[in-house]
């Protein structure tokens, strides 16, 4: 039982229930604008006040494309916010840390493996080298 309950309350067990949480109330909030104010600013030029009540029948069956449109809306806003305020600055971060680690080595001049800036001898192939000021 002490097991399950170091299991439930561990910090990435908790994260992911916060960001779920998060994520279908952010979802909500996209939708909810999306069907307030995007769909009636195109509404006015496309002539259709809300997308939602839209729909054609074929053979007595519904087939409500508006409400498709308006999830599609939802979606793509979604997804370009999620895009560039989580996404673009993420990786311009993990780059910048790359770079950081990229530069803390070198090729050996013998056996072309990768040592240190600041190795005194290959540790692949014992060859002494010249070390680099980091």
């Amino acid at each position: 039982m002490q097991g399950f309950k170091k299991f439930l309350f561990q910090g990435n067990l908790v994260q992911l229930a916060v960001a779920v949480v998060i994520g279908s109330v952010f979802a909500n909030l996209i939708t909810a604008f999306t069907e307030g104010f995007i769909t009636p600013l195109l509404g006015i030029f496309g002539g259709v006040p809300t997308f939602g009540d839209l729909y054609f029948e074929i053979n007595g069956s519904r087939f409500l494309y508006g409400a498709f449109v308006d999830a599609l809306i939802s979606f793509l806003i979604t997804a370009a916010i999620l895009y560039f305020l989580v996404v673009l600055p993420v990786s311009k971060v993990v780059e910048r840390f790359v770079k950081a680690e990229e530069a803390t080595t070198r090729e050996c001049p013998h056996c072309v493996s990768e040592i240190d800036k600041r190795a005194t001898r290959c540790a692949h192939c014992t060859a002494e080298v010249v070390p680099e000021t980091v």
